[in-house]
């Protein structure tokens, strides 16, 4: 297999601006400096012409282009506009009645970049081999998936409804005209806006061509911030599908038992203490590793507290689902996965009740921006009027859980573990192949 050309999805618009830093060509043209394209009668207005397709491919070595605009943290709590930088090929399609722009380059220059921008320089050599591995074998497994996709005939929904209930999982706005988009819903890719770290380079460059198979298929190799002690499974976050080597792994070295976390009693006793784990602590130096500037505000998400008023709860049920739910009297588990994470919860009101998931569905209806994770127990304050005065959520981990937990995995390369043994902790039965 020859490494494959990735097409990163970067902004859609009705128009965008751009510089090309270098030498392109373009429509047999060779073009430079400050570009303007826009959306007109169905096509891609450019210097008084219009096409269906635009393309500069970059006629110098290490040509790159720049594009402003570029909204990052799309539906976060730190979205914003920033101007972009970006080597390769800039393509510009039309979709959905605006411009798309798509970066074409190297899957090797794109696994550099995106690995730069999650980890910090300091991280362990080990942890990023690990990040290096699963950020390629997602990579390719999710243009598996697109490949597979695209030749079914059946319509796809993520989500089911019915009078009782409302389970949406968000994993299937699959995109169709490029492999992955450049934000947080695949992997945060920045070009080389962002010097490229030079220890992330050497971890791509180690691991060139390995990624994590079963069988004889690339993982889905999942990852979040911090499982809380105990990994999730693919089918309690996503579509009901089970894949083995995503299975419910104990965060530890010993091989404790893993307790049932499914059970309501376990879960609580689980969640209100504090157990060994990778994932459990509080070291600075290791933390900030994973987590940027944005995100260190607070340590508390191995364990966390989140206390709403009636009011507050209403009025944040309300403007999530856009269903009036009046006072909120109880929120009860209806079903958790094995690390504890709530993927049916039943909400209930004095003037509607439902059942909701799965766990980010959750996450979105019970918090401005997101809570850390659905794993969490309810207490509630006493009754004012009939409705309970307050509800405390008492949670564990940061995310859905599933598969490689990144500081886990930080603090493993910290203590000493190698790469191989960081993946095989996290996905179990899975092995590291060279594809090329």
């Amino acid at each position: 297999m020859k490494e494959p050309e990735i097409n990163v999805g970067i902004v859609n618009a009705l128009k965008i601006d751009f510089t090309l830093n270098a030498r392109f060509l373009a429509k047999g043209e060779t073009v430079s400096g400050t570009q303007e394209v826009a959306f007109d009668e169905g096509g891609i207005l450019w210097n008084g012409n219009v096409y269906q397709e635009l393309t500069f491919t970059p006629l110098e070595e290490g040509a790159s282009f720049t594009l402003r605009d570029v909204t990052i943290g799309i539906n976060f709590h730190w979205e914003q506009q920033e101007t972009q930088t970006f080597l390769g090929t800039l393509r510009l399609v039309i979709d959905e009645g605006k411009i798309t722009a798509i970066n074409q380059l190297p899957a090797e220059e794109y696994l550099t970049s995106v690995i730069s921008s999650e980890m910090n320089a300091a991280s362990s050599p080990e942890f990023l081999k690990a990040h290096a591995v699963i950020s390629r074998s997602w990579l390719l497994a999710q243009i598996e998936k697109r490949k597979q996709l695209s030749k079914r005939q059946d319509n796809f929904f993520s989500f089911v409804k019915t009078d009782t209930e409302f389970i949406r999982w968000y994993d299937r706005e699959d995109h169709t005209i490029f492999d992955v988009c450049a934000d947080d819903h695949c992997q945060r890719y920045q070009g080389i806006t962002r010097a490229s770290n030079r220890s992330v380079a050497e971890a791509v460059k180690a691991t060139r061509g390995q990624v994590l198979m079963y069988r004889h298929a690339i993982c889905d190799s999942r990852f979040s911030k911090c499982c809380g002690g105990v990994t999730e499974e693919f089918n309690y976050c996503w579509e009901d599908k089970t894949y083995p080597y995503l299975s419910a792994v104990r965060d530890t070295a010993d091989g404790k038992q893993l307790p049932d976390l499914t059970d309501e009693k376990e879960a609580e006793r689980w969640i209100k203490s504090e157990p060994d784990s990778f994932c459990h602590t509080h070291d600075r130096k290791i933390l900030s590793q994973i987590l940027n500037n944005y995100d260190q505000h607070t340590d508390n998400f191995y364990r966390w507290k989140v206390r709403y008023t009636q009011d507050e709860l209403t009025g944040l049920i309300r403007r999530n689902t856009k269903c009036d739910y009046g006072n909120i009297m109880d929120l009860i588990p209806m079903e958790r996965g094995k690390s504890g994470r709530i993927s049916r919860l039943k909400i209930v009101g004095t003037e509607k009740s439902l059942v909701i998931g799965k766990e980010l569905e959750i996450r979105r209806t019970l918090s401005d921006t997101h809570l850390y994770s659905s794993a969490f127990v309810v207490d509630k304050g006493p009754e004012k009027g009939g409705v309970p005065e307050w509800f405390e959520l008492t949670g564990a981990g940061w995310g859905h859980g599933v598969g490689l937990c990144q500081i886990g995995a930080a603090v493993m390369g910290e203590q000493g573990y190698n790469y191989n043994e960081i993946l095989l902790h996290y996905y179990k039965g899975a092995e590291i192949r060279k594809l090329y």
